[in-house]
This record gives C-alpha cells, structure tokens and sequence, in this order.
C-alpha cells in the first residue's frame, strides 16, 4: 500500500522507516557510489530528512520499505535550489505550488510496479495539494524509467553526458497522469485516493518544511 508520512511521524513506523533508510543506503550508496553520508546503523540521512519532508512510502505487506521517494516545498530549503542551481543557469525554483521531490528509492526485491505505485503517490500529492508540478534532481539511469511509465519530465538543465548526466525536471501534475499512472500500478485511483484521504482528509496545501 502506500503510505505518506510525514517525517515527524515516522517513528510510529519503526519498521518502515529503519527499512526505508537502509535502502536508500544500499541503492544510493553501495549500488550507486554516491557521496551520502551512511551512519553505524547503516541508513543514509542527509539535512533534509531533519526538516520535516512528506515521504511517499510504499509499503510492502510485511510491514517493510518497498520504495519511497521524499518531498519538500520549494519555498522552503531544498535540494535543487541549495545544490544544483548550475542546472538551472542559476534561477531558483520557488513557488508554493511546486513541490521538490528527491531520493527516489526502491527495496532491492521491490516488485515491478512499485515504480509506477510511487509515481501514483506523487500524482496523488498534486491532486490534492493542488499543485502544477514537481521538480527533481536525476541521473541518467532515471530517464528509461520515467519515459517506460509515460512521466517524463521536462528538462530544465543537464551536466555531463551519457551514464554520468545529471539533469534537473519539471513533472507537471494532472488529473490524467493520476489515472495513467494507476494504470501503469495496476491500482485503482480510487484506492490511491482513500490512501492518500487515510493520510490527509482535507488537506489542501502542502506544509511549510521546517528547518533542521
């Protein structure tokens, strides 16, 4: 299923969350080689897990990680606008109905739609938050899966090329992507919005992040 929790709340989720962070060590870290910061316990955190962020979580019937991915407002302190604004020619991305989403993860036994389920989450943010896009950070490994799920984003910004591209995107949000991207889950978009209802009820802005 998939659970959005906000990362104050996490700790009622000892399992799902002890899981998501050691994943998210083993792709980004062990898998990928990037320069994270993994601690004793082997979980990867870095500043923006401190600063309260939405995590799009789905989770497995186990009760463990199967994928996740985390977002923030782009009002707020974030990743692409404190790291990567040599992608953008150095423009900013700042609007309260854009919302970052970064460390996109999946469990390394995740099933084949688990991709799909998170972008149905992300989908579902955009619907009930009312918001006209999201913005990320990615790598070249990304792109055969975002055009394989039919949300592709629109490249705001590239450095390197082939394997070693790094680019910044804009996915713009619809009530269409929504039921595409459900399809492409196998779920029905009116089980993702009870999820997303569960979480929520009536909310209809996505918080301010608050800082670490």
């Amino acid at each position: 299923m998939l659970r959005f929790i906000y990362g104050e709340d996490l700790s009622e989720f000892p399992k799902l969350r002890d899981t998501m962070f050691r994943d998210r060590a083993r792709q980004f870290s062990e898998r990928l080689g990037w320069e994270v910061t993994v601690d004793a316990a082997g979980e990867e955190r870095d500043q923006y897990d401190a600063m309260n962020p939405l995590y799009v979580i789905w989770q497995k019937a186990c009760g463990s990680h199967g994928g996740s991915m985390r977002f923030l407002p782009t009002t707020a302190p974030c990743m692409v606008n404190d790291h990567f604004t040599h992608l953008t020619d150095g423009v900013t991305i700042s609007h309260p109905l854009i919302s970052e989403c970064t460390r996109f993860c999946l469990a390394p036994d995740a099933e084949p739609r688990v991709a799909a389920a998170l972008m149905l989450g992300g989908a579902e943010l955009g619907q009930g938050f009312h918001l006209t896009d999201a913005v990320g950070v990615f790598d070249a490994r990304m792109v055969r899966i975002y055009g394989r799920l039919g949300w592709a984003p629109t490249v705001l910004g590239t450095s390197g090329e082939g394997r070693d591209a790094i680019s910044v995107g804009l996915w713009e949000m619809s009530e269409a992507t929504r039921q595409r991207m459900a399809r492409k889950a196998g779920l029905s978009p009116t089980l993702s919005r009870h999820w997303f209802d569960r979480a929520f009820g009536t909310a209809t802005s996505l918080p301010q992040a608050v800082s670490a």
